[in-house]
């Protein structure tokens, strides 16, 4: 007589048919991986931004969509690995901080296509957003501190801090890079003792003289205010200023700038960096000149000058600094120089008189750069989609 017996199943068995997923758990496989690889790529290839102000108008228009490449400079490793994935630094809805200091790693950047450029236009974290006024999240906390002091802003405001990458992001143009000499006078750019490259769609403020009456231009000409009847303020773009001039009425197109010296000391909210009104005679339009400090350059530090670079050698490259008896002390030793371990960069806004940049805060160090605006991919204004600015690179933007 036969006997047989049913084989066992073993695990791994290529005859045993695999269990099928059910309809849930395929859409949270499928929903896992999609934010894993948008995560990947967000961090280490590109990333979608808004262009949030006018302060880059009119090269970048609010409600601009564009790509940042990462890859330009460099993926910067995140420093604050643990967060909510595909969110900034708030939480979605509910606000308060997405992310966790309680992992926190050390500057690294995978080397990329090149370095920062002068007048590449680049994404970068905010220098001063280091601390941060939750009612007041888009202002800068210093300037609030100049102008009402220390315990008026932490008495009355809530007040939180961020970790560098959770800054927020900013985009300017890079006017300057290490070891330039930068200076503006009058409104215009110089940098090492040359005219800085004037774009078309840059802004600043003219004066338009007139007959006595109000010039009729194109109504994209942006009208700032009417001085009295035969003066008026224009807000022009370098290409529209011709077109001004040309009106019928008109008899004279200037730059309206603020000549030198610099702001009052009694109005801090006007302060330019250093904020130091009594050794820097200096404002928007009158400024320098200043050379931007580059990894491995030595300065010669003073009371007089030591304001240019107090956050540097405190805030991005982490030393302690006391100033006592006319005398610096960085780490304990009395110092009358200081060599820089990173490069910095010079950053503004091509609306130059509506601008919240490095004249107003300072450098930017190479560890707050996140990337480099790549093309638009989506604008619309109020008057509909802007077509004409769809699928194009920044630099034919600029022309």
């Amino acid at each position: 007589m036969a006997f047989w017996k049913k084989k066992e199943a073993t695990p791994g068995d290529p005859n045993i048919p695999k269990k099928k997923k059910s309809v849930a758990r395929e859409w949270l496989d499928a929903g896992l991986f999609a934010v894993v690889a948008a995560t990947i790529i967000r961090t280490f290839f590109f990333e979608a931004y808004t262009i949030p102000t006018g302060s880059m108008e009119g090269t970048m228009l609010v409600n601009d969509y564009l790509f940042v490449s990462k890859l330009a400079y460099g993926p910067r490793v995140p420093m604050t690995p643990v967060a909510l994935p595909l969110v900034h630094n708030t939480m979605p809805f509910i606000g308060g901080k997405s992310y966790t200091e309680a992992v926190s790693w050390k500057y690294r950047r995978i080397p990329g296509f090149g370095s920062v450029k002068r007048n590449d236009v680049v994404v970068f974290n905010f220098p001063s957003g280091d601390t941060v006024i939750t009612e007041y999240p888009d202002q800068d906390y210093y300037t609030y501190v100049r102008a009402m002091g220390h315990d008026e802003v932490h008495s009355r405001f809530h007040v939180i801090t961020r970790p560098v990458d959770k800054k927020e992001n900013y985009i300017k143009r890079c006017v300057a890079v290490p070891g330039d000499i930068l200076e503006i006078r009058n409104g215009i750019t110089y940098i090492n003792g040359a005219q800085g490259q004037i774009f078309p769609h840059s802004k600043i403020t003219h004066l338009v003289t007139t007959n006595g009456a109000a010039p009729i231009v194109d109504e994209n000409i942006e009208y700032v205010d009417r001085i009295d009847g035969a003066h008026y303020k224009y807000n022009l773009e370098n290409c529209q200023v011709t077109q001004v001039q040309k009106a019928t009425n008109v008899v004279s197109v200037v730059p309206y700038v603020e000549l030198a010296p610099g702001v009052s000391p009694d109005q801090p909210f006007e302060w330019v960096f250093p904020h130091d009104t009594a050794n820097f005679k200096w404002n928007r339009d009158n400024y320098g000149p200043l050379t931007i400090p580059k990894a491995g350059a030595t300065v010669a530090i003073t009371p007089q000058n030591i304001a240019i670079y107090r956050r540097i050698i405190r805030n991005f490259e982490g030393n302690t600094l006391d100033e006592k008896d006319g005398k610096i002390f960085i780490n304990g030793k009395e110092a009358n120089s200081y060599t820089f371990r990173m490069n910095y960069y010079w950053m503004m806004g091509d609306n130059r008189h509506n601008s919240l940049d490095s004249r107003y805060w300072g450098f930017v160090p190479e560890v707050h750069v996140v990337g480099k605006a790549w093309f638009v991919w989506l604008s619309y204004g109020e008057h509909g989609i802007r077509w004409k600015r769809l699928l194009h690179g920044i630099h034919s933007l600029e022309k």
